[in-house]
């Protein structure tokens, strides 16, 4: 297995540089995350049934799953976004789409459809704790019914009108229940025969359970799933000639390149060669909540920016390294906050 060579200060500030330029779809679930700041002082018992009655201070929201991935995106500097996905007609998704504006995302094909849910994380947190420990119970909204057929069809319309508009398409597969969310088994193989059909655009996909239905796109599994180990242990560890081994063979099942993450030990590229990128080792705490999805946006622009494989994985190494030690948020970086991190990388190799 090859190892990654250095990247020097230049090449990063070029990639860099060419971030703005990039036009990227983000097609997939998009969720809402509302945050609840609960002031634990205030708290009164409920007159009707005795129980707290917990007074909430403070609410904001920021876009979630897919729109993670578009908050990163749009941190480091992209400027022409498009969201393709469904939301339901709600005050979630009028939320989701404000805060989409916000980011210069355009929502023109992030279809709403009444009788759907807006998935919605909802999380309330103690405003006076701002560690992990204020966060408490999370109450999610999804949908958990098949996706009707014709709204699959207009996300494939969508994806197919803007392809000649962008270069790259990331693909964001959140949903866990089968057929319930915008990637569904039929949309999967859809997306397989748009990418092989337009070379130029490049097509990068993430799912939390379905990543090997791909086929033609650059997929990003994690050490575990590529493994096949469903649930692991935290004190789990994967050999690293045994993940060298999977990970070119599902690269020869994919047709295209396999970039699998090994959470802070970094990635491993295959394009075909398998590579390895170690991440940057930083201190805790850490919050991993939406890092895949920091990850992703940092590898898509970089390669927009012309990229190899190899550089892309460390530009996501340098992004998810920032946006972990940020604590009960959806963590972003900022493109000058890269090149202190990449020289903390080389001074670890």
């Amino acid at each position: 297995m090859n190892t990654i060579a250095p990247m020097s200060p230049a090449r990063l500030e070029e990639l860099i540089r060419r971030f703005a330029g990039a036009r990227i779809a983000v097609v997939g679930d998009f969720f809402l995350d509302k945050y609840m700041e609960v002031d634990s002082a205030l708290a009164e018992p409920s007159l009707e049934t005795d129980k707290v009655a917990h007074q909430v201070v403070s609410i904001r929201h920021s876009p979630g799953a897919a729109g993670t991935v578009v908050c990163n995106l749009a941190a480091l500097g992209c400027k022409t976004l498009h969201g393709v996905g469904i939301t339901g007609d709600d005050g979630e998704s009028y939320d989701l789409r404000k805060g989409l504006a916000r980011l210069g995302c355009s929502d023109e094909h992030l279809h709403m459809a009444p009788g759907r849910f807006t998935p919605t994380y909802l999380k309330p947190r103690d405003r006076a704790d701002a560690t992990l420990a204020g966060e408490h119970s999370r109450y999610d909204t999804k949908n958990r019914t098949p996706t009707p057929p014709d709204l699959q069809r207009k996300v494939l319309d969508s994806l197919a009108s803007l392809l000649p508009q962008v270069d790259a398409v990331i693909v964001l597969d959140q949903v866990e229940e089968a057929d319930c969310g915008v990637i569904t088994a039929a949309v999967t193989p859809a997306i397989s025969q748009l990418a092989a059909a337009n070379p130029r655009v490049i097509f990068w996909a993430d799912s939390r359970r379905f990543i090997r239905r791909f086929r033609n796109v650059i997929i990003k599994p994690n050490q575990f799933e590529i493994m096949g180990i469903a649930a692991p242990r935290p004190t789990d560890v994967v050999d690293l000639a045994d993940l060298a081994a999977a990970v070119a063979q599902v690269r020869r099942e994919n047709n295209a390149p396999v970039c699998c993450t090994r959470g802070p030990a970094g990635i491993i590229v295959s394009d075909p060669v398998p590579t390895l990128v170690p991440g940057v080792r930083v201190p805790g705490p850490f919050d991993t909540t939406g890092a895949g999805d920091s990850a992703t946006a940092g590898c898509v622009l970089a390669l927009c920016a012309g990229a190899s494989l190899s550089e892309a994985a460390l530009v996501g190494n340098l992004v998810a390294s920032i946006t972990v030690q940020q604590l009960a948020t959806t963590g972003t970086a900022r493109p000058d906050q890269l090149a202190e991190r990449l020289g903390l990388w080389l001074g670890q190799r």
